[in-house]
C-alpha cells in the first residue's frame, strides 16, 4: 500500500508503505540517493551523503502503531525502544 504525501495541496514524491511480510512501516522522506543507514531500537534511518534523512523504517510496525494509538487514547507517553 503506497500513500502519496501532500503538503499544502502540493503532491510530493514521498510515500508511506507497509511491508506485511516483514512487519515494517517504510516512510520515504526524500528522493535523494541513500548513502548509509543507522539503526536505533526499532527504527532504521537511511541517510544521504549530506546526512539528511531519506528513508525511515519502523520495525515491528503493528506493535508500534497499536501501542502509539493506545497511548493516545489513554493520553499517556509511549517509550520508544
Amino acid at each position: 500500500m503506497l500513500l502519496p504525501y501532500t503538503r499544502g495541496g502540493k503532491k510530493d514524491m514521498r510515500k508511506i508503505k507497509y511491508s506485511k511480510d516483514v512487519d515494517a512501516l517504510i516512510i520515504e522522506l526524500s528522493d535523494s540517493p541513500i548513502d548509509f543507514a543507522e539503526e536505533e531500537g526499532q527504527f532504521i534511518i537511511h541517510f544521504s551523503k549530506n546526512r539528511e534523512p531519506v528513508l525511515l523504517e519502523v520495525l515491528d510496525a503493528k506493535s508500534f502503531i497499536i501501542n502509539s494509538l493506545s497511548s493516545l487514547l489513554e493520553e499517556k507517553e509511549v517509550a520508544i525502544s
